[in-house]
């Protein structure tokens, strides 16, 4: 057998008697992906080796020495001055070469009572940790948009379809908010993920824990954790957080995927209901006259990526056994790329809807196509007494009366109502009308004008916006 003789010596290959071969050193580093998680690996190791010097391992020397390399080694990776090689395979291995060169024997005594298969538990963590403080903060900034368009727009009827046909009457602010919930949504699934993710894993070592005196109580505190895995063996291979992470940004996607559908179809010409800002639009490599919703369209056709991401994690963890596989490496890039992917929509959706117009005139003089009075009209007749049945069929063959002669509930004189229903009186006419109709709401969560203002207020202290004004 030949003897190891690789340009780098493995931390691991004190047993092995043969050089690693160059295609399997490129197949199995993960160096190329997994060095955007430097900070948080030099974070967990100045955490790691606080604890090892309270527990007597280290000496307090010992651990001011290793956690000032660990910070100038920090330094020199965001300075661009630090050279990464496949044969060190990941982040973790680079960091410890660079401090063993720097330490020497005082470097090696960092990974006492860790294995990489902990250590790169608790970086994930960290990582994902951070990156869903991000995404909150992002989620929040596109809250704060729409809840921003409000008072603005408080005077704006729009219709609400159900079924891609036309229902409702609505308050404009009312669709906005309806976004603002979905979001909320998202800001609490990934607050309870945040939760989960929280667990120190460090201590589990490979998978059975160590013989040494550590305190992982300690390593908790310096790291933020607010638990501890209980289970060794579990720890070392669990990757439900990450999981739960996928999915979460994933229904941001399908969140922001639906927003983004509903404003491409609102700016066309046959909807004309709304005006995209230019700077967020291409052109036309052919036709002069195109300015095309690109961005939106964009972060539609993106959440393929984080729902494909999702998918791909599933599988790959669906018949690990316990405890830590390697495997487990191909768990990183579909959590990098999802997060990449949904930051990226976020932060142009907040200045998108900003900037957006609504186009009031085009929207007003359709507003009463579709008979979207229908509904208040037959809940006038349910306060008469009709039955809701019964309300519903005269509703119904009125309208068909109004298609068939081209004209709206609120153009039918009262004779021609009462044809159908002789208790309908003079103040039926206060229930017909979009505009009527969106006043005529009474219940929590509707598009009643006092509804939505109480709704915008709430939001408004909610996300520590200026309060309300008082129009509407």
């Amino acid at each position: 057998m030949a003897k190891n003789t690789n340009k780098v010596a493995k931390a691991w290959g004190g047993v092995f008697t043969e050089s690693t071969d160059a295609q399997m050193e490129k197949f199995s580093e993960s160096i190329s992906f997994d060095s955007r998680m430097y900070a948080q690996d030099i974070r967990g190791s100045i955490g790691h080796a606080r604890m090892l010097a309270d527990v007597g391992i280290l000496t307090n020397e010992e651990f001011e020495a290793i956690e000032r390399e660990l910070l100038a080694i920090k330094a020199r990776i965001e300075a661009g001055d630090f050279e990464y090689s496949t044969a060190l395979e990941d982040i973790h291995m680079h960091v410890e070469k660079a401090l063993i060169e720097k330490l020497g024997d005082v470097g090696r005594k960092l990974h006492t009572a860790r294995s990489r298969n902990d250590q790169v538990s608790t970086d994930f963590r960290l990582w994902i940790r951070d990156s869903i403080d991000a995404l909150d903060t992002l989620l929040e900034a596109l809250q704060k948009a729409f809840v921003g368009r409000c008072d603005g727009d408080f005077d704006v009827v729009v219709p609400a379809y159900t079924h891609t046909q036309r229902a409702q009457p609505v308050l404009a602010p009312h669709i906005w908010l309806a976004y603002v919930e979905k979001l909320q949504r998202d800001r609490e699934r990934l607050a309870d993920c945040r939760r989960r993710v929280n667990t120190l894993s460090l201590g589990a070592a490979a998978c059975a824990g160590t013989s040494l005196p550590i305190d992982r109580t300690k390593t908790a505190e310096y790291l933020g954790f607010e638990r501890i895995a209980a289970n060794s063996v579990d720890v070392s291979s669990d990757r439900d957080f990450a999981l739960e992470f996928a999915f979460d940004m994933a229904q941001i996607a399908i969140h922001l995927s639906g927003w983004a559908e509903d404003w491409i179809w609102q700016s066309t010409v046959e909807f004309d209901f709304i005006k995209l800002p230019q700077k967020f639009c291409t052109g036309s490599s052919i036709m002069p006259q195109k300015v095309n919703p690109d961005a939106l369209e964009l972060i539609r056709g993106k959440t393929a990526r984080t729902v494909g991401n999702l998918q791909a994690l599933l599988m790959l963890t669906k018949g690990i056994p316990l405890a830590y596989n390697r495997d487990l490496q191909e768990d990183k890039e579909p959590i990098f790329d999802s997060y990449d992917t949904v930051s990226a929509s976020l932060a142009l959706a907040a200045p998108i809807v900003s900037g957006a117009e609504l186009k009031r005139e085009s929207i007003a003089s359709r507003l009463d196509k579709g008979y979207l009075d229908a509904t208040s009209f037959m809940e006038y007749l349910i306060r008469l007494g009709v039955p809701q049945r019964s309300a519903h069929g005269i509703v119904g063959r009125l309208v068909r009366k109004g298609i068939d002669s081209g004209r709206v509930l609120a153009e039918m004189p009262l004779d021609e109502l009462r044809s159908e229903c002789d208790a309908i009186d003079e103040r039926v006419y206060d229930y017909l009308g979009a505009a009527n109709a969106v006043k005529a709401m009474k219940s929590y969560g509707s598009t009643a004008p006092d509804q939505v203002r109480a709704q915008i207020d709430s939001w408004k202290n909610l996300l520590g916006l200026a309060s309300a004004s008082t129009n509407g």
